[in-house]
């Protein structure tokens, strides 16, 4: 009997044989990691070239092919006509994907606050020991105002300082300033 389907189709025929036979998946809420065990040495090496000319790419380990990227693994399930799983696959990876960058936002900002209340409390401590020792009222007008600011905003950050002085200056000119006043206050210990 001739063999009616095309080459491509009984690799993948094969390939799907092979996953569901020594195949496993984990749950890819936890990790993306993808498995076959492979009887021999010589069906592991065609195994990966039929993979590799079908755009998948995979790693070996002893008589395994796996792989670990969400991608690969995606373009594996569509390969072998796991369609609903690939469906459920993606649906995961975009959750963790978004889960991912919430948090790397999050962080971002969180480190920025701490970064803004830290050079706050520098900020503030330089302008009161200035005020203590009578130093303050020798400031130059900019110096002054941006020190009244700081002190009356303490949470708020450059740019936002910058925003309430009467002739508004962007971060780095705030930021000069208040660098300015902390080393006069160091000069006073």
């Amino acid at each position: 009997m001739e063999d009616l389907a095309p080459k491509e189709e009984n690799e993948k025929a094969m390939i799907r044989g092979i996953f569901m036979g020594s195949g496993s998946i984990n749950n890819p809420e936890k990790e993306y990691h993808l498995e076959m065990e492979i009887g021999n040495y010589k069906n592991l090496e065609k195994m990966m070239e039929i993979l590799k000319k079908l755009g998948i790419r995979v790693k070996t380990l002893q008589q395994s092919i796996y792989m670990k990227e969400g991608e690969e693994i995606s373009k594996f399930l569509a390969l072998i006509g796991a369609n609903q799983a690939v469906m459920k696959f993606e649906e995961i990876r975009i959750q963790r994907e978004m889960r991912g960058k919430i948090n790397r936002l999050v962080n971002c900002e969180a480190a920025n606050l701490n970064k803004t209340i830290n050079a706050s409390i520098e900020q503030i401590a330089a302008i009161k020991r200035l005020q203590e020792t009578g130093d303050f009222q020798k400031l130059e007008e900019n110096l002054k105002e941006i020190a009244i600011l700081r002190l009356e905003n303490p949470n708020i950050s450059l740019q936002e300082l910058g925003k309430l002085l009467k002739e508004p200056v962007g971060k780095s000119g705030v930021n000069y300033r208040l660098k300015k006043i902390i080393e006069l206050a160091k000069d006073h210990r």
